[in-house]
């Protein structure tokens, strides 16, 4: 992957991170976006404000809102919201032949394969990342916490061969970026979206940080009880999750976590933005359905915040 062309599509709170991190440390990094962001890291650049990183200001190849213009890349990093999707894949098909690597790190499951038929070429990878982090309102990329771990395996493959993986390993630790190669990816997405249905819903319902889901008793009842319904489902669907997942996740949610950190599920519905709740709840009563399985707490909490 060495001198290759890579595009970040999506320069919020983890498509800034990375495009910042892979931009200060290489070359030939292109940037995908529109509007005020465009303009505003067309004159400014991409800064960075890190616990772990400290601050950086990192300037792009090129930036760009005409796929046409950037011409084919050799790996993009498509980092969006769900519900911008069908129109990002559409626009960036221009840059996407059938070498072109495309890691998807979107919440949610069954990804790599929607991504896949919405572009039809390319190699898609199954992926996810842990990370804390989001954008304020001058589009500079504000980061918690101590870690950014991208985790990759084979999804819908294309062309994709064996010795992919290990090269975009090794790519994003040039920009210091930690990246796993996971032998089950199915059960490594999974385990983040079930943190997520749980997590992100519970955040949300209580517009709380973790520190204070921490000190509320019936909050972490219910998350408690959020987790053990996701995990019930993913165990009926037979992805290979662990036996104690559901206790794993809340004891990294009560000790591990920041304790300012919250849910991106959270800013968005605080901030009257359009948000992933349907990801989340929504596909997961969908997929509790098709196996005639209740989640009750799951639901209760998809009605009470689709009021909002």
């Amino acid at each position: 992957m060495s001198g290759k062309k890579i595009c970040i599509v999506g320069l919020g709170g983890v498509g800034g991170y990375l495009g910042c991190m892979l931009a200060h440390h290489l070359d030939n990094i292109y940037f995908f976006a529109r509007g005020k962001r465009l303009e505003s890291i067309r004159k400014n650049g991409l800064k960075l404000y890190s616990d772990e990183q400290g601050e950086l200001t990192a300037y792009p190849k090129m930036i760009s809102n005409n796929a046409k213009a950037m011409d084919v890349m050799d790996l993009i990093i498509l980092s969006v919201k769900h519900f911008s999707l069908e129109q990002v894949c559409a626009e960036i098909s221009p840059m996407v032949d059938e070498h072109t690597i495309i890691i998807p790190l979107l919440n949610g499951v069954g990804v790599s394969d929607k991504v896949y038929k919405l572009i039809g070429k390319g190699c898609v990878l199954d992926s996810l990342i842990y990370i804390t982090s989001g954008s304020d309102e001058n589009f500079a990329i504000h980061h918690t916490g101590s870690y950014c771990d991208i985790h990759i395996g084979y999804g819908r493959m294309g062309e994709c061969n064996e010795n992919i993986l290990l090269e975009v390993q090794n790519l994003l630790r040039r920009a210091n970026i930690a990246c796993i190669i996971e032998d089950d990816i199915e059960a490594a997405i999974w385990t983040k979206y079930i943190l997520n249905c749980a997590y992100s819903v519970i955040t949300s319902y209580y517009n709380a940080t973790t520190g204070d889901i921490r000190k509320n008793k019936t909050a972490i009842i219910q998350l408690k009880s959020l987790l053990e319904e996701t995990c019930a489902v993913a165990r009926r669907l037979k992805v290979n999750i662990t036996d104690d997942l559901e206790e794993e996740l809340l004891n990294r949610v009560l000790y591990k976590q920041s304790e300012s950190a919250t849910s991106s599920l959270n800013r968005d519905i605080v901030a009257g933005r359009q948000n992933e709740l349907e990801i989340f709840s929504g596909k997961l009563l969908e997929l509790a359905s098709s196996c005639q399985m209740e989640i009750p707490m799951t639901d209760f909490f998809y009605r009470e915040l689709r009021k909002r």
